[in-house]
């Protein structure tokens, strides 16, 4: 029989370190992976793409974001999807907790269908 996965606090499993940033993998099947990040206020990941399609949720904090060309500011609450390869940038502008969901690549047949 299957099992479930809970986390009950995702801020206390993710304590936001005094300097740095903390990333832990909180799950992982053959379909997708959840990526737990922490980061200490002003701290950066850097341009870098994905070869996957990603989602960022913040769970604590607030993120300044860049995704190709846009600028946003991230805060609990918000939702953002980035198509695979497209380039961002993530700074934290306090303390701050996110998480990132790996998804599927979609089929090579087409376009997931619209919701």
């Amino acid at each position: 029989m299957p099992t479930a996965t809970v986390i009950t606090d995702l801020v206390a499993e993710l304590k936001v370190p005094e300097e740095g940033t903390l990333s832990r993998v909180l799950y992982r099947d053959d379909r997708l992976r959840v990526v737990g990040f922490a980061f200490a206020a002003g701290q950066e990941l850097t341009e870098h793409t994905s070869a996957l399609p990603v989602v960022i949720q913040v769970v604590q904090g607030r993120l300044d974001l860049v995704l190709g060309e846009e600028r946003t500011e991230a805060t609990p609450g918000g939702w953002i999807h980035l198509p695979a390869r497209l380039p961002h940038t993530v700074r934290a502008v306090e303390p701050s907790v996110m998480l990132l969901t790996m998804l599927p690549a979609p089929e090579p047949s087409g376009p997931p269908a619209a919701a």
